[in-house]
C-alpha cells in the first residue's frame, strides 16, 4: 500500500500521482505542561489527577511564575544519546508515549478563537471556521511573547504563539450527514473552504504549570482560502497572473493545502502551499479554448496535475466551484471562459497565484500576508534556513512533495545583517531578504556527490528548452518544475519536509516514498539509482506481498562545499532508510533498524535548537498493518560517517543490475528510538518547542479519515473517536474523531529526549 493520502470524497488525490514525465534521473483545552526550568529551580513540584489521556494520565505540577524565564533559558545542550525507552509499535486508538512523559490535548479542529465563539460541537453543525481552528493540523511553530502578552520575546517559554497549518479537510465529518455530491451548496463548500489554511493561537503557562489556549488572545486569527495576500518578489504584476480579482497582477486571495513551515531569523512565519493544484477544475474543451494541447498555458497544466483529456476535464477536488455564480467560488474553475487575451475578465490564471512559500507576521495583524514568488512555484513543503552568518547570504532549502520531483534551495541576493533580526516591521525585512535572490535544484551523482544548478532564463538549457518556450524569469520561477526538467535534476522519491541540523548545518530531506521507483524502466516509471537505490515489495502480516517502489521511504542529507550553504556542489548520504527491522538486510532494511526503531514513509523531520535531537514524523500506509503512525528520534551524524553499499537487481530480461549507495552510520539502540504512536488512521506531523526545549509541540492530523457518507450516521463505524474517547471535547466515547494539537512533557521537568 502506498504512503497514507488525504482522500476527499470524489477519490481525488493528487499527491500520489506523478506529474513527472521529464527523462531526468531519476519529517481539552488544557496543555498539560511539567515543571518547567524556573519551576525546578524553585523546587515547587505538586500534582493533581485529571482526566486520562490514551494510556497516560493528565497532571498539574505547581511552581513557575507566570513570566518569560529569560534568565533560564540555557545555552543549547546537544545530546549524543537518548535517555527514555521506546514506545512499541501500536494499532490502539490514542497517544502513545514513553514512561516518564505525559501527553495533553490543547487545540482541534473546532475549538474557538474569540471568546464570542461557542463550544465546539463536534456533530456537523457549526456554520463556517472563520473564528475557529481548522482541520488537518500540520506543520507548526512557536513564537514567544513578554510577560503581558503584548510583543514578541523570543525566548519566552511560559507565554506564546502557536501558528499551525491547516492543510486539508475530512470532508464528511465537517457536515451533520456528510456531503452533498453533485452540485455543492454554498454553505457547505463555505466551511470547507474556510476549514483550510493557517491558525494563529495564544497559548500560556500558568503558575500551576498549566498550559491554556487563550481565546481573547488579540493575536489569535485565521488566515483562510479567501484572506487578501500580496504577491511579491519576481511574479508579481506578470502577465502569468493576472485574474479577474487582480487584473495587474500584484493580489491574491487566500492560501490552501499548507503543508510544511519555518522560521525566518527576523521571527515571522513561512507556510509551504503544497498540493493545490487539485483543488481547481478544468472542463475537457478548456485546451482548445487556450490554443491547443501545444499551447504553454496547457503545458503547464499538464506538468502542475491539471491535464484534460477528449472525454473527461480535470476534476476539482471538493466541486466548489459548483456551488454557484459567486465569485469566491467560480474562482475554483480555471478553464478559460472569458474573450480577453490577457486572462483579466476569468480565472485561468488563477492557479498560477498558487505553489508558494507564504510569509505571515503572527504579531502584526495589519502586515500583509506575503506570497514570496523568488522561491519558486511547486508542491511546497518545509523551507529551512541555514543558520545566518552576518555579511553572508541567507540560504533556504526546500522540497517539492510529489513523486519523482526535486529538491531545492534559495540564496539571497542581500547579505544578511543581524540588526534586522530584532526589526519591527518584519515583513519589510522579508521583501529585502525574500524577493530577490538565485533558485537552485539538485542534481545528484553517483559518486556521492551532487550540484545545485541555478534557474535563470540566462541558462541555456532553460532558455532553448524544446518542450515549453519560457518568456522571461518570471515564468522561469512560475513553472520552476519545467525549468528543473530542462537542466536534467534528479528526480528523487517524493522530497517533503527538510531540517537544517543546528550543529553541522547539513540538511535533511525525507523522501517519503515512490510506488513507480522499479528495477526496469517503463514511461511512468523511474529506474533505481544511487540517491534512489531501492524497489522491493512491501511484506503484510500473514506473508502476502503489497505494493512494489520504494514502499518505506528514506532520509537524504547534503552537505555543502566548505561549509558555505551558497556553494553550487555538495556531498550526500542516506542517513536512514526506512523499512521493517526484519526486513532483508542486503536489499531493504540497509540501516539495520530493529523493533524500537524501524518505521516507514518519513515525512515531518525537524531538529530541536536546544538539544540538537532529530524529530521524525512518518504518515504512512505500508506499515499500518503493524503500527499506527509515529515519531521517532534521533542522534543524527555527519554525512560519510556510513559506507558505501551495492544493491543487486535481476531484471525481468535476467539480466543483472548494481546500483551504489551511501548509507548513513547504522543508529546504536540509543540513538534511535520511537518516540510516540498515534491513533487510528493518522498522520504523525508539525513539531515546535518552547525554547527551554521541556515542552514539546505535536500535531495528530485526521485520526479515523477513512469514512464515507454512507457511514457518517453511524458512529460504530469511525476507524477512530480520539480525542473525545479520551475526554476531550464533545462527543465522548463515540465522538467524531478530530485533528488536534498536543503538548509533551516530561514529568521530572526535563529536557525532551533526556
Amino acid at each position: 500500500m502506498n504512503k497514507r493520502v488525504d482522500i476527499p470524497s470524489n477519490g481525488f488525490a493528487h499527491d500520489e500521482i506523478d506529474q513527472n514525465n521529464s527523462g531526468n534521473e531519476t519529517f481539552q483545552h488544557v496543555l498539560q505542561a511539567r515543571l518547567s526550568r524556573r519551576g525546578l529551580l524553585r523546587g515547587g513540584v505538586g500534582t493533581a489527577a485529571t482526566a486520562v489521556m490514551g494510556s497516560l494520565g493528565l497532571s498539574a505540577c505547581g511552581g513557575g511564575n507566570n513570566d518569560n524565564d529569560a534568565a533560564f533559558v540555557e545555552k543549547p545542550s546537544y545530546f549524543s544519546k537518548l535517555g527514555f525507552a521506546a514506545v512499541p509499535k501500536s494499532l490502539a486508538d490514542l497517544v502513545a508515549v514513553p514512561a516518564g512523559y505525559t501527553a495533553s490535548v490543547i487545540y482541534a479542529l473546532g475549538d474557538p478563537l474569540n471568546a464570542s465563539t461557542p463550544a465546539y460541537k463536534n456533530d456537523g453543525s457549526e456554520a463556517d471556521f472563520d473564528n475557529r481552528a481548522g482541520d488537518h493540523h500540520d506543520g507548526m511553530e512557536y513564537f514567544g511573547l513578554n510577560v503581558s502578552g503584548t510583543e514578541r520575546q523570543d525566548n519566552s517559554s511560559n507565554r506564546g504563539l502557536l501558528v499551525m497549518n491547516h492543510e486539508a479537510i475530512t470532508d464528511q465529518f465537517l457536515h451533520v450527514a456528510g456531503t452533498t455530491s453533485g452540485t455543492r451548496p454554498a454553505s457547505e463548500s463555505y466551511k470547507e473552504i474556510t476549514a483550510h489554511g493557517i491558525s494563529i493561537v495564544e497559548v500560556a503557562r500558568s503558575n500551576a504549570g498549566v498550559f491554556t489556549t487563550n481565546n481573547s488572545s488579540a493575536f489569535n486569527r485565521r488566515i483562510t482560502p479567501l484572506t487578501p495576500v500580496t504577491l511579491s518578489g519576481p511574479v508579481k504584476g506578470n502577465a502569468l497572473v493576472k485574474t479577474l480579482y487582480s487584473k495587474d497582477g500584484t493580489a491574491a486571495r487566500g492560501t490552501i493545502n499548507n503543508c510544511g513551515t519555518g522560521v525566518t531569523p527576523w521571527g515571522t512565519y513561512l507556510s509551504g502551499e503544497e498540493n493545490w493544484a487539485g483543488y481547481f477544475g478544468r472542463v475537457i474543451s478548456d485546451n482548445t479554448a487556450r490554443g491547443g494541447a501545444t499551447a504553454r498555458s496547457v503545458v503547464s497544466l499538464n506538468r502542475y496535475g491539471r491535464a484534460v483529456s477528449a472525454t473527461a476535464g480535470a476534476a476539482s477536488r471538493h466541486g466548489w466551484e459548483t456551488s454557484g455564480t459567486d465569485d469566491i467560488y467560480k474562482r475554483w474553475n480555471i478553464s478559460q471562459t472569458g474573450s480577453s487575451t490577457d486572462g483579466t475578465d476569468d480565472y485561468r490564471n488563477e492557479l498560477n497565484t498558487f505553489g508558494y512559500i507564504v510569509e505571515v507576521d503572527p504579531y502584526d495583524k495589519t502586515a500583509a500576508v506575503r506570497k514570496r514568488t523568488a522561491l519558486g512555484r511547486f508542491a511546497h513543503e518545509s523551507a529551512s534556513f541555514a543558520t545566518p552568518v552576518e555579511g553572508k547570504p541567507l540560504v533556504v532549502y526546500m522540497g517539492d512533495d510529489s513523486q519523482g520531483e526535486y529538491m531545492y534551495k534559495f540564496v539571497s541576493a542581500t547579505n544578511w545583517s543581524a540588526a534586522d533580526a530584532a526589526a519591527s516591521n518584519r515583513i519589510a525585512v522579508g521583501d529585502k531578504y525574500l524577493d530577490s535572490g538565485k533558485l537552485y535544484v539538485a542534481k545528484f551523482a553517483a559518486d556521492g556527490s551532487g550540484s545545485w544548478i541555478e534557474l535563470n532564463i540566462s541558462n541555456s538549457a532553460i532558455a532553448a528548452y524544446a518542450s515549453y518556450k519560457f518568456a522571461d524569469q518570471a515564468d522561469v520561477l512560475v513553472n520552476a518544475r519545467l525549468a528543473a526538467d530542462a537542466v536534467g535534476a534528479t528526480k528523487m522519491d517524493r522530497p517533503e519536509w527538510c531540517a537544517v541540523h543546528p550543529q553541522t548545518g547539513e540538511v535533511y530531506y525525507t523522501l517519503t516514498n515512490n510506488s513507480n521507483r522499479k528495477i526496469d524502466a517503463t514511461s511512468a516509471q523511474f529506474v533505481v539509482d544511487a540517491p534512489n537505490p531501492r524497489a522491493y515489495q512491501d511484506a503484510k502480516i500473514g506473508g502476502s506481498l503489497g505494493s512494489a517502489g520504494n514502499i518505506n521511504g528514506h532520509i537524504i542529507r547534503t552537505k555543502d562545499t566548505g561549509a558555505n550553504p551558497a556553494a553550487t556542489s555538495f556531498n550526500w548520504d542516506v542517513y536512514l532508510f526506512g523499512a521493517e527491522a526484519g526486513a532483508d538486510a542486503s536489499k531493504i532494511n540497509l540501516s539495520a533498524l530493529t523493533n524500537d526503531q524501524d518505521f516507514s514513509s518519513p515525512d515531518g523531520i525537524w531538529f530541536s535548537k536546544k538539544t540538537g535531537l532529530c524529530f521524525i514524523q512518518t504518515d504512512d500506509g505500508a506499515y499500518t498493518d503493524v503500527t499506527n503512525c509515529m515519531m521517532l528520534i534521533g542522534v543524527a551524524g555527519k554525512v560519510g560517517d556510513g559506507a558505501k553499499a551495492t544493491l543487486s537487481y535481476t531484471k525481468a530480461d535476467g539480466s543483472a543490475l548494481s546500483v551504489d549507495t551511501y548509507v548513513g552510520a547504522k543508529p546504536a539502540a540509543d540513538q534511535l528510538r520511537r518516540f510516540l504512536v498515534g491513533p487510528k488512521d493518522c498522520e504523525i506531523t508539525g513539531c515546535t518547542e518552547t525554547p527551554d526545549g521541556r515542552a514539546l509541540f505535536v500535531n495528530i492530523q485526521h485520526p479515523g479519515e477513512t469514512i464515507t457518507k454512507a457511514n457518517i450516521g453511524d458512529s460504530s463505524k469511525f476507524l477512530s473517536h480520539w480525542p473525545g474517547s479520551i475526554g476531550f471535547g464533545a462527543g465522548g466515547a463515540l465522538a467524531r474523531p478530530r485533528s488536534a494539537t498536543v503538548v509533551i512533557t516530561k514529568n521530572d521537568g526535563g529536557l525532551i529526549g533526556s
